[in-house]
Protein backbone atom coordinates (compact mmCIF):
# COMPACT_ATOMS: atom_id res chain seq x y z
CA UNK A 1 0.00 0.00 0.00
CA UNK A 2 1.29 3.48 -0.96
CA UNK A 3 2.24 5.90 1.53
CA UNK A 4 -0.61 8.21 -0.36
CA UNK A 5 -3.38 6.13 0.23
CA UNK A 6 -4.60 7.95 3.22
CA UNK A 7 -4.55 11.39 0.99
CA UNK A 8 -8.49 11.38 -0.19
CA UNK A 9 -8.61 13.56 -2.68
CA UNK A 10 -5.56 15.26 -2.89
CA UNK A 11 -4.29 14.02 -6.31
CA UNK A 12 -2.56 16.86 -7.69
CA UNK A 13 -0.44 17.06 -4.35
CA UNK A 14 0.65 13.35 -4.86
CA UNK A 15 1.94 14.02 -7.94
CA UNK A 16 4.02 16.91 -7.28
CA UNK A 17 5.45 14.69 -3.79
CA UNK A 18 5.90 12.08 -6.23
CA UNK A 19 7.94 13.35 -8.86
CA UNK A 20 9.63 15.53 -5.85
CA UNK A 21 10.48 11.65 -4.17
CA UNK A 22 11.55 10.90 -8.18
CA UNK A 23 13.76 13.44 -8.45
CA UNK A 24 15.47 12.76 -5.37
CA UNK A 25 16.44 9.60 -6.90
CA UNK A 26 18.57 10.77 -9.81
CA UNK A 27 22.04 10.28 -9.71
CA UNK A 28 22.81 14.17 -9.22
CA UNK A 29 20.21 15.24 -7.24
CA UNK A 30 21.27 18.96 -7.29
CA UNK A 31 21.55 18.90 -10.61
CA UNK A 32 18.01 17.76 -10.77
CA UNK A 33 16.18 20.00 -8.11
CA UNK A 34 17.85 23.20 -10.02
CA UNK A 35 16.79 22.20 -13.62
CA UNK A 36 13.29 20.72 -12.74
CA UNK A 37 12.33 22.48 -10.38
CA UNK A 38 10.80 19.52 -8.07
CA UNK A 39 12.13 19.04 -4.66
CA UNK A 40 13.18 21.97 -2.42
CA UNK A 41 14.80 22.19 1.12
CA UNK A 42 11.56 23.41 2.68
CA UNK A 43 7.80 23.00 2.17
CA UNK A 44 4.64 24.46 3.51
CA UNK A 45 1.40 22.72 3.34
CA UNK A 46 -2.02 24.35 3.75
CA UNK A 47 -5.59 23.65 3.53
CA UNK A 48 -8.56 23.23 6.06
CA UNK A 49 -9.12 20.95 8.79
CA UNK A 50 -9.38 17.95 7.56
CA UNK A 51 -7.75 17.77 4.09
CA UNK A 52 -5.08 15.92 5.46
CA UNK A 53 -2.32 18.21 5.55
CA UNK A 54 -0.09 16.52 8.46
CA UNK A 55 -0.77 13.34 6.53
CA UNK A 56 0.28 14.39 3.02
CA UNK A 57 3.90 15.70 4.93
CA UNK A 58 4.31 12.39 6.55
CA UNK A 59 3.62 10.55 3.71
CA UNK A 60 6.25 13.40 2.03
CA UNK A 61 8.77 12.13 4.71
CA UNK A 62 8.03 8.19 4.52
CA UNK A 63 8.88 8.85 0.64
CA UNK A 64 11.66 10.36 0.96
CA UNK A 65 13.06 7.90 3.20
CA UNK A 66 11.56 4.52 1.75
CA UNK A 67 14.19 2.55 -0.08
CA UNK A 68 11.54 1.13 -2.18
CA UNK A 69 9.08 3.94 -3.96
CA UNK A 70 6.89 4.89 -1.20
CA UNK A 71 5.70 1.47 -0.27
CA UNK A 72 4.20 2.35 3.12
CA UNK A 73 5.04 -1.46 4.57
CA UNK A 74 8.88 -1.30 5.04
CA UNK A 75 10.40 -0.79 8.55
CA UNK A 76 11.98 3.01 7.05
CA UNK A 77 7.95 3.88 6.39
CA UNK A 78 6.57 2.34 9.20
CA UNK A 79 9.29 3.91 12.02
CA UNK A 80 8.79 7.24 9.82
CA UNK A 81 5.05 7.13 10.80
CA UNK A 82 4.81 6.71 14.18
CA UNK A 83 8.05 9.02 15.03
CA UNK A 84 10.47 6.46 15.80
CA UNK A 85 13.20 7.01 12.18
CA UNK A 86 16.13 8.63 13.21
CA UNK A 87 16.18 10.73 10.41
CA UNK A 88 12.48 12.01 10.50
CA UNK A 89 11.28 14.73 13.24
CA UNK A 90 7.46 15.01 13.47
CA UNK A 91 6.88 17.91 15.69
CA UNK A 92 3.40 18.09 17.51
CA UNK A 93 2.17 20.40 19.46
CA UNK A 94 -0.49 19.92 22.74
CA UNK A 95 -0.06 23.27 24.27
CA UNK A 96 -1.33 26.59 22.85
CA UNK A 97 2.02 27.33 21.24
CA UNK A 98 5.44 26.41 19.89
CA UNK A 99 7.60 28.46 21.75
CA UNK A 100 11.59 29.34 21.04
CA UNK A 101 13.16 27.01 23.70
CA UNK A 102 11.42 23.74 21.93
CA UNK A 103 12.66 25.25 18.64
CA UNK A 104 16.25 26.12 20.29
CA UNK A 105 16.47 21.71 21.06
CA UNK A 106 14.80 20.88 17.51
CA UNK A 107 17.98 22.89 15.86
CA UNK A 108 20.20 21.33 18.08
CA UNK A 109 18.78 18.24 16.43
CA UNK A 110 18.57 18.76 13.13
CA UNK A 111 21.86 19.77 12.27
CA UNK A 112 23.13 16.10 12.96
CA UNK A 113 23.75 14.77 9.33
CA UNK A 114 21.06 11.57 8.51
CA UNK A 115 22.26 8.77 10.81
CA UNK A 116 20.77 6.20 8.07
CA UNK A 117 22.10 7.97 4.61
CA UNK A 118 19.35 9.66 2.49
CA UNK A 119 17.35 12.79 3.81
CA UNK A 120 17.09 14.27 7.44
CA UNK A 121 13.11 15.18 7.63
CA UNK A 122 11.56 17.88 10.26
CA UNK A 123 7.78 17.63 9.80
CA UNK A 124 6.01 20.34 11.74
CA UNK A 125 2.04 19.93 12.44
CA UNK A 126 1.62 23.40 13.94
CA UNK A 127 3.57 25.89 12.47
CA UNK A 128 0.65 28.27 12.90
CA UNK A 129 1.26 28.22 16.58
CA UNK A 130 4.92 29.29 16.48
CA UNK A 131 5.50 32.13 18.64
CA UNK A 132 7.26 35.25 16.73
CA UNK A 133 10.52 34.67 18.39
CA UNK A 134 9.96 30.90 17.44
CA UNK A 135 9.31 31.71 13.96
CA UNK A 136 12.46 34.32 13.45
CA UNK A 137 14.78 30.84 14.82
CA UNK A 138 13.29 28.67 12.51
CA UNK A 139 13.65 31.22 9.69
CA UNK A 140 17.45 31.42 9.77
CA UNK A 141 17.28 27.84 10.01
CA UNK A 142 15.25 27.67 6.84
CA UNK A 143 17.28 30.13 5.77
CA UNK A 144 20.62 28.21 6.02
CA UNK A 145 19.68 24.64 5.56
CA UNK A 146 21.58 21.94 6.30
CA UNK A 147 23.06 19.40 4.57
CA UNK A 148 19.93 17.15 3.01
CA UNK A 149 17.43 18.43 5.52
CA UNK A 150 14.17 19.03 4.02
CA UNK A 151 11.47 21.65 6.39
CA UNK A 152 7.96 20.32 6.38
CA UNK A 153 5.29 22.80 7.62
CA UNK A 154 1.99 22.76 8.09
CA UNK A 155 -0.96 25.45 8.68
CA UNK A 156 -4.98 26.00 7.93
CA UNK A 157 -3.46 29.10 5.72
CA UNK A 158 -0.68 30.78 3.91
CA UNK A 159 -1.22 33.80 6.16
CA UNK A 160 -0.66 31.60 9.71
CA UNK A 161 2.87 31.46 8.06
CA UNK A 162 5.50 34.28 9.04
CA UNK A 163 6.35 36.05 5.40
CA UNK A 164 9.79 35.86 5.53
CA UNK A 165 9.43 31.82 6.39
CA UNK A 166 6.56 31.32 3.17
CA UNK A 167 8.68 32.89 0.81
CA UNK A 168 10.95 30.70 1.07
CA UNK A 169 9.07 27.25 1.00
CA UNK A 170 7.49 25.66 -1.81
CA UNK A 171 3.55 26.14 -1.28
CA UNK A 172 1.47 23.20 -1.41
CA UNK A 173 -2.45 23.25 -0.79
CA UNK A 174 -5.10 20.56 -0.17
CA UNK A 175 -8.81 20.68 -0.34
CA UNK A 176 -11.62 19.64 1.44
CA UNK A 177 -12.65 15.86 -0.17
CA UNK A 178 -15.80 14.94 -1.13
CA UNK A 179 -18.55 13.95 1.22
CA UNK A 180 -18.95 10.62 -1.30
CA UNK A 181 -15.27 10.13 -1.31
CA UNK A 182 -15.21 10.38 2.63
CA UNK A 183 -17.66 8.07 2.48
CA UNK A 184 -16.55 5.39 0.25
CA UNK A 185 -13.07 5.62 2.56
CA UNK A 186 -14.94 4.65 5.88
CA UNK A 187 -17.03 1.93 3.88
CA UNK A 188 -14.04 0.21 2.60
CA UNK A 189 -11.41 1.28 5.06
CA UNK A 190 -13.00 0.57 8.09
CA UNK A 191 -16.37 -1.52 7.58
CA UNK A 192 -18.47 1.40 8.34
CA UNK A 193 -22.28 0.50 6.90
CA UNK A 194 -23.35 2.69 3.72
CA UNK A 195 -26.33 4.93 6.03
CA UNK A 196 -23.66 5.56 9.25
CA UNK A 197 -20.25 6.69 6.48
CA UNK A 198 -23.09 9.02 4.53
CA UNK A 199 -24.33 10.52 7.71
CA UNK A 200 -20.40 10.72 9.21
CA UNK A 201 -18.96 12.44 6.13
CA UNK A 202 -21.97 14.87 5.91
CA UNK A 203 -21.98 16.46 9.22
CA UNK A 204 -17.75 16.67 9.66
CA UNK A 205 -17.93 18.17 6.01
CA UNK A 206 -14.96 16.33 4.69
CA UNK A 207 -13.08 15.93 8.07
CA UNK A 208 -11.82 12.05 7.60
CA UNK A 209 -10.54 11.88 11.11
CA UNK A 210 -13.83 13.50 12.57
CA UNK A 211 -15.90 11.16 10.10
CA UNK A 212 -14.37 8.06 11.45
CA UNK A 213 -14.10 9.23 14.81
CA UNK A 214 -17.95 10.42 14.92
CA UNK A 215 -18.72 6.94 13.01
CA UNK A 216 -17.25 4.34 15.94
CA UNK A 217 -18.31 6.72 18.66
CA UNK A 218 -21.94 6.31 19.45
CA UNK A 219 -20.91 8.89 23.03
CA UNK A 220 -19.44 11.43 20.61
CA UNK A 221 -22.44 11.14 18.14
CA UNK A 222 -25.30 11.82 21.45
CA UNK A 223 -22.96 14.63 22.86
CA UNK A 224 -23.06 16.44 18.67
CA UNK A 225 -26.99 15.45 19.13
CA UNK A 226 -27.03 17.77 22.21
CA UNK A 227 -25.27 20.65 20.99
CA UNK A 228 -27.19 20.68 17.26
CA UNK A 229 -30.61 21.65 19.95
CA UNK A 230 -28.80 24.39 21.49
CA UNK A 231 -30.24 26.77 18.81
CA UNK A 232 -33.55 25.39 19.13
CA UNK A 233 -33.24 26.15 23.15
CA UNK A 234 -33.06 29.95 22.52
CA UNK A 235 -35.52 32.05 23.79
CA UNK A 236 -34.22 34.40 25.64
CA UNK A 237 -31.07 35.77 27.85
CA UNK A 238 -31.69 32.94 30.42
CA UNK A 239 -31.66 30.09 27.97
CA UNK A 240 -28.94 31.84 26.53
CA UNK A 241 -26.45 32.29 29.40
CA UNK A 242 -27.86 28.48 29.83
CA UNK A 243 -26.47 26.69 26.75
CA UNK A 244 -23.37 28.41 27.47
CA UNK A 245 -22.84 26.67 30.43
CA UNK A 246 -23.78 23.79 28.66
CA UNK A 247 -21.45 24.23 26.01
CA UNK A 248 -18.35 24.62 27.82
CA UNK A 249 -19.20 22.09 30.16
CA UNK A 250 -19.38 19.43 27.50
CA UNK A 251 -16.29 20.66 26.38
CA UNK A 252 -14.54 20.46 29.66
CA UNK A 253 -15.74 17.44 30.51
CA UNK A 254 -14.53 15.90 27.23
CA UNK A 255 -11.00 17.29 27.69
CA UNK A 256 -10.86 15.73 31.50
CA UNK A 257 -11.94 12.79 30.29
CA UNK A 258 -9.51 12.28 27.43
CA UNK A 259 -6.41 13.75 29.58
CA UNK A 260 -6.85 12.01 32.89
CA UNK A 261 -5.71 8.83 32.56
CA UNK A 262 -3.26 10.07 30.20
CA UNK A 263 -1.87 12.74 32.63
CA UNK A 264 -1.68 10.64 35.56
CA UNK A 265 0.43 7.78 33.57
CA UNK A 266 3.06 10.06 32.58
CA UNK A 267 3.36 11.31 35.71
CA UNK A 268 3.95 7.44 37.24
CA UNK A 269 6.13 7.05 34.21
CA UNK A 270 8.26 10.39 34.98
CA UNK A 271 8.53 9.34 38.86
CA UNK A 272 9.70 6.05 37.99
CA UNK A 273 12.35 7.17 35.76
CA UNK A 274 13.35 9.76 38.65
CA UNK A 275 13.88 6.35 40.96
CA UNK A 276 10.58 6.62 43.08
CA UNK A 277 10.23 3.52 44.60
CA UNK A 278 13.70 2.12 43.55
CA UNK A 279 15.44 2.86 47.17
CA UNK A 280 12.62 3.90 49.11
CA UNK A 281 14.10 7.36 49.45
CA UNK A 282 12.45 8.77 47.31
CA UNK A 283 12.89 10.56 43.93
CA UNK A 284 16.23 11.85 42.66
CA UNK A 285 17.26 15.46 42.84
CA UNK A 286 15.33 17.21 39.73
CA UNK A 287 12.27 14.70 40.47
CA UNK A 288 9.83 17.40 41.69
CA UNK A 289 10.72 19.87 39.40
CA UNK A 290 10.71 17.72 36.53
CA UNK A 291 6.75 16.57 37.72
CA UNK A 292 5.93 20.30 38.20
CA UNK A 293 7.02 21.06 34.12
CA UNK A 294 5.21 18.09 33.17
CA UNK A 295 2.01 18.92 35.32
CA UNK A 296 2.51 23.00 33.52
CA UNK A 297 2.32 21.02 30.27
CA UNK A 298 -0.29 19.12 31.16
CA UNK A 299 -2.86 22.07 31.96
CA UNK A 300 -1.92 23.83 28.56
CA UNK A 301 -2.68 20.79 26.69
CA UNK A 302 -6.20 20.54 28.68
CA UNK A 303 -6.55 24.29 28.12
CA UNK A 304 -5.97 23.77 24.99
CA UNK A 305 -8.57 20.48 24.15
CA UNK A 306 -11.26 22.68 25.78
CA UNK A 307 -10.61 25.23 23.51
CA UNK A 308 -10.49 22.82 20.64
CA UNK A 309 -13.85 21.42 21.40
CA UNK A 310 -15.44 24.33 22.03
CA UNK A 311 -14.07 25.44 17.99
CA UNK A 312 -15.52 21.81 16.76
CA UNK A 313 -18.48 22.73 18.84
CA UNK A 314 -19.10 26.04 17.11
CA UNK A 315 -18.59 24.45 13.84
CA UNK A 316 -21.33 22.53 14.21
CA UNK A 317 -24.04 24.85 15.25
CA UNK A 318 -22.79 27.45 12.64
CA UNK A 319 -23.89 24.42 9.91
CA UNK A 320 -27.69 24.76 11.82
CA UNK A 321 -27.33 28.18 10.75
CA UNK A 322 -25.86 27.38 6.96
CA UNK A 323 -28.76 25.06 7.02
CA UNK A 324 -31.34 27.34 7.95
CA UNK A 325 -30.00 30.26 5.36
CA UNK A 326 -30.11 27.51 2.41
CA UNK A 327 -33.97 26.56 3.28
CA UNK A 328 -34.74 30.77 3.43
CA UNK A 329 -32.59 30.75 -0.01
CA UNK A 330 -34.82 27.55 -1.70
CA UNK A 331 -31.72 25.25 -1.65
CA UNK A 332 -34.20 22.59 0.62
CA UNK A 333 -31.48 19.68 -1.33
CA UNK A 334 -28.37 20.94 0.29
CA UNK A 335 -28.96 20.25 4.09
CA UNK A 336 -25.72 19.09 5.99
CA UNK A 337 -28.22 18.24 9.14
CA UNK A 338 -30.74 16.35 7.30
CA UNK A 339 -32.14 14.97 10.86
CA UNK A 340 -33.22 18.26 11.91
CA UNK A 341 -34.69 19.18 8.70
CA UNK A 342 -38.34 20.01 10.54
CA UNK A 343 -36.66 22.24 12.82
CA UNK A 344 -34.50 24.15 10.56
CA UNK A 345 -37.46 24.81 8.73
CA UNK A 346 -39.37 26.32 11.32
CA UNK A 347 -36.59 28.61 12.55
CA UNK A 348 -36.11 29.42 9.06
CA UNK A 349 -39.45 30.44 8.85
CA UNK A 350 -39.36 32.54 11.64
CA UNK A 351 -36.47 34.90 10.88
CA UNK A 352 -35.09 36.64 8.00
CA UNK A 353 -32.20 35.93 5.75
CA UNK A 354 -29.62 39.28 7.03
CA UNK A 355 -30.61 38.01 10.64
CA UNK A 356 -29.50 34.20 10.00
CA UNK A 357 -26.20 35.57 8.37
CA UNK A 358 -25.09 38.10 11.18
CA UNK A 359 -25.51 34.59 13.31
CA UNK A 360 -23.32 32.86 10.98
CA UNK A 361 -20.81 36.02 11.34
CA UNK A 362 -20.96 35.82 15.38
CA UNK A 363 -20.24 32.74 15.31
CA UNK A 364 -17.05 32.64 13.22
CA UNK A 365 -16.44 36.00 15.30
CA UNK A 366 -16.32 33.88 18.37
CA UNK A 367 -14.09 31.10 16.95
CA UNK A 368 -11.72 34.17 16.49
CA UNK A 369 -11.66 35.42 20.20
CA UNK A 370 -11.31 32.35 21.42
CA UNK A 371 -7.97 31.69 19.25
CA UNK A 372 -6.91 34.99 20.88
CA UNK A 373 -7.52 33.30 24.45
CA UNK A 374 -10.62 35.06 25.11
CA UNK A 375 -12.01 33.36 27.92
CA UNK A 376 -14.45 30.56 27.19
CA UNK A 377 -17.53 30.86 29.52
CA UNK A 378 -17.73 34.76 28.51
CA UNK A 379 -16.84 34.45 24.59
CA UNK A 380 -19.71 31.52 24.46
CA UNK A 381 -22.45 33.51 26.34
CA UNK A 382 -22.13 36.47 24.34
CA UNK A 383 -22.01 34.52 21.30
CA UNK A 384 -25.53 32.74 22.97
CA UNK A 385 -27.13 35.91 23.77
CA UNK A 386 -26.56 37.32 19.63
CA UNK A 387 -27.76 34.21 18.61
CA UNK A 388 -31.29 34.40 20.75
CA UNK A 389 -31.77 37.39 19.37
Amino acid sequence: MSVYAELVGQEHVIEILQNAVLATRTEDVQATAETNNQMTHAWVFTGPPGSGRSNAAIAFAQGLICPNNSCGTCNECKSAANGSHPDVEIIRTEGLSIKIDEVRELLTRVAWAPSMGGWRVVVMEDADRLTESAANALLKAIEEPGNRTVWLLCAPTLHDVLPTIRSRCRHLQLVTPSNAAVAQVLQTRDGISPNMADFAARVSQGHIGRARYLAKNESVRNTRNTIMKLPITLQGISSAFAAAQTLVDLATEQATSAAEVRNEKEVDDLSLAYGKGATGRGMATGGSKAIKELEKEQKARQTRMIRDGLDAALLDIATFYRDVMMVQAGANDALINKELEADIRALAEKTKPHSTIKKISAIMQARTNLGHNAAPLLTVEALMCTLAR
